[in-house]
């Protein structure tokens, strides 16, 4: 009775916990495997190294293992969440971010990368792309994203481009990027853009692939009909399990 009372509470517990979808990605230097965490949270697998971006406590993070690299968009509580960082991080792990990041972290040790800067972590080469709003804020003559206060990236492995854009939107800079394979481009309002303006920045930039990111309570169907015709696949997957 005992045995089959813990197998029905183990059945319960793992009915409990989500299945994760996990994207894989062939590059020369093996397999990428990128786990959609929740909102803007993130964890890329490749080159023998684990990356997790914008680590956020309100994920769900069980069973997943700490990083060699944690990257950090913006100083905004669903980018950058310090318990969770303490929690993800090892005694050699790089915390690498913009400047503005530091106060919030203490003691802890970050790397600073600015826009348009370029990094090397192990096998992974890491760009630091601009992320502002052009015309949104909370009052006339401010904006919610400062331009040079955070970090969209793309990171490059073994052929393969992926970009993450953080809170931005549809600017110049993100406009102007060349070959990139996947990208995850984040649209809600009224911090950063609605799906429309999302799906015309990636028309410009054209990704092989692209996941709509940062979406709460997005239309992301309409993200979708935007990119129709394109050529560009879009990938819609569920980060609010």
């Amino acid at each position: 009775m005992k045995t089959l009372f813990l197998l029905g509470l183990f059945a319960l517990t793992a009915a409990a916990q989500p299945s994760r979808l996990v994207e894989e990605f062939a590059s020369s230097e093996g397999t990428v495997r990128i786990t959609p965490v929740r909102h803007a949270s993130v964890m890329i697998e490749g080159g023998s190294a684990v990356i997790h971006l914008d680590p956020w406590s309100q994920g769900n993070y069980e069973g997943l293992p700490q990083a060699g690299l944690i990257l950090i968009t913006d100083v905004h509580g669903d980018h950058l969440d310090a318990g969770m960082i303490r929690q993800l991080k090892k005694f050699d792990t790089v915390i690498m971010g913009p400047e503005a990041i530091k106060p919030q972290l203490g003691d802890m040790n970050v790397t600073v990368i600015r826009n348009g800067e370029t990094k090397t972590v192990g096998k992974w080469n890491i760009e630091a792309i601009p992320m502002y709003n052009l015309k949104r804020g909370p009052a006339e003559g401010k904006v919610f994203h400062e331009k040079g206060r955070g970090n969209g990236y793309v990171l490059s492995l073994g052929g393969k481009r992926f970009y993450f854009s953080g809170d931005t939107e549809g600017v110049p800079e993100m406009r102007a990027l060349k070959n990139i394979d996947v990208a995850f481009v984040c649209m809600n309002l009224p911090y950063t853009m609605p799906p429309e303006e999302a799906a015309e920045a990636v028309r410009a930039f054209k990704p092989r692939i692209v996941y709509p990111y940062h979406y709460r309570n997005s239309d992301v169907a309409a993200f979708e009909k935007g990119l129709s015709g394109s050529g560009v696949e879009v990938r819609v997957r569920n980060w609010y399990y």
